[in-house]
């Protein structure tokens, strides 16, 4: 019997598909530069299931890419090597909802927008929150620990998971932390699951706290003529007022978006940078506090001209500037490096970079956009048509290299929230001493001896 026979003797012939469409579609993330070559696809539907596909790939040696929303942007659900793909898109039910404990538990393959809902259908929140919620699965955040646009308020995926569960590399179901909030028992394997890029196991359940819903808010946009002066506006907005989001992208980035969009410009003065923060408004008193953090900003000349939103649906539209950069630049084919060094060393690490690629490489258009409030910076280079896509990564990963150089020299990361996959491992090294890379490949050994899931990534 063949693979695609054993396949469907587990989990039905409707759940097993070789058709070439399939096969390229589930094979790929959004990175864009990588070739899908999958065996075949697998839909399990319960975890007996997916216990029984990996005892299965056990038994012939074959490796498994786990496949959830293919969001990601580090290529790290790629199959390009004849694996088999195990998709979590029919393991995506809302399991159960408690108010008591104001947690929702939820299978792998739900997305994330389907938790925000019956957060918000039961009164209750879940603040994890970026532009792919429509699409991103909740299994696929927790192996990556999403982070977003809240983290300045909230924090990251991981500060809002209180149970896993989940098939090992070897086919041992694990029950982690069956969603306590105090459970002091040694060693809490389910932070090992959380971003470990499903190189230890097959997350199929998840249970998620939930919080009240935050207080109404209002969005200002910002125009600075320096990066640096960014900062003194995150302190002074900071001293007076409880932010949801403090974001920012550049005059470049901005002018991407417009045009894809016919979106108009927030203001007409110009500025190299744009500060957009999101600040909780219940009262609506806060606004009045807003204007008068804008006038200090204004009088200390940081700020060059500003908006704020009246209306939530006007908020909504300020918030289009910044949440659609990452689509638009995605019909330009882009490298895309996810970078982070402390809040403080942002603007001589961004000056660093730049003058790096603008004197190496003066032909590449360079789009910046982030996270001031945590520290994170999206650098996205365009690729030149005239470019093949082999030519242009092996161009951007010479950048990688210089630019993993300088990540460690500012105590930095080469990832801060789109994980390592392939694109990023061979960088890991500038975030990572060899002692604590090694201890990472041996815990893998531990849950995974045989090394089928998602080999080639992350290490």
């Amino acid at each position: 019997m063949n693979i695609f026979s054993r396949l469907e003797s587990i989990v039905g012939p409707k759940n097993v598909s070789i058709e070439q469409a399939d096969l390229e579609k589930f094979g790929l993330d959004r990175t864009n530069i990588y070739c899908s070559n999958p065996r075949v696809i697998v839909f399990p539907t319960s975890i007996d299931q997916v216990q029984e596909v990996i005892f299965l790939a056990n038994e012939l040696e074959i490796p498994i890419v786990p496949s959830g929303g293919r969001t990601g942007l580090s290529g790290g659900a790629v199959a390009s090597k004849s694996e088999i793909v195990l998709s979590m898109n029919k393991m995506n039910s809302i399991l159960d909802v408690n108010l008591n404990d104001c947690t929702v538990t939820v299978e792998a393959g739900a997305t994330t927008q389907e938790v925000q809902e019956v957060a918000t259908k039961n009164g209750l929140f879940y603040p994890v929150n970026f532009a792919s919620v429509g699409s991103s699965q909740i299994g696929g955040n927790v192996a990556t620990n999403a982070g977003g646009v809240n983290v300045i308020k909230y924090g990251m995926t991981r500060d809002w998971v209180l149970g896993i569960t989940a098939v090992t590399g070897s086919g041992e179901l694990l029950e982690l932390n069956k969603s306590l909030i105090k459970n002091n028992t040694g060693y809490d394997f389910r932070h090992l699951f959380i971003g470990s890029e499903g190189t230890l196991g097959i997350i199929c359940k998840v249970t998620l706290k939930l919080t009240e819903p935050p207080p109404p808010s209002s969005v200002f946009i910002l125009g600075v003529s320096k990066f640096k002066d960014l900062l003194e506006v995150l302190k002074i907005f900071q001293s007076k007022l409880s932010l949801q989001a403090f974001e920012f992208f550049s005059d470049h980035a901005l002018e991407k978006v417009i045009e894809a969009h016919g979106y108009p410009k927030p203001f007409e003065t110009h500025a190299s940078f744009y500060a957009l923060i999101d600040f909780d408004n219940q009262d609506n008193t806060s606004q009045d506090d807003a204007l008068k953090l804008y006038s200090e900003c204004a009088d200390k000349k940081l700020v060059l001209d500003g908006v704020m939103s009246e209306s939530i649906a006007q908020s909504q539209n300020m918030w289009k500037l910044r949440e659609d950069i990452s689509e638009t630049l995605w019909h330009y084919q882009p490298y895309k490096n996810d970078l982070s060094v402390r809040i403080s060393k942002m603007p001589k690490f961004l000056d660093e970079v730049g003058s790096f690629i603008k004197k190496s490489y003066p032909n590449f258009e360079v789009i910046w956009y982030g996270h001031i409030g945590d520290g994170n910076l999206h650098l996205n280079i365009l690729k030149p048509a005239a470019l093949n896509k082999s030519e242009f990564k092996s161009l951007c990963d010479d950048i990688s290299m210089n630019l993993g150089q300088l990540v460690e020299s500012f105590d930095g990361s080469i990832s801060a929230e789109h994980g390592v996959g392939i694109l990023k491992k061979d960088y890991l090294k500038f975030s990572k001493s060899s002692g604590e890379i090694s201890l990472m490949a041996e815990v893998k050994k531990v849950f995974d001896p045989k090394g089928i899931l998602n080999p080639g990534k992350l290490l």
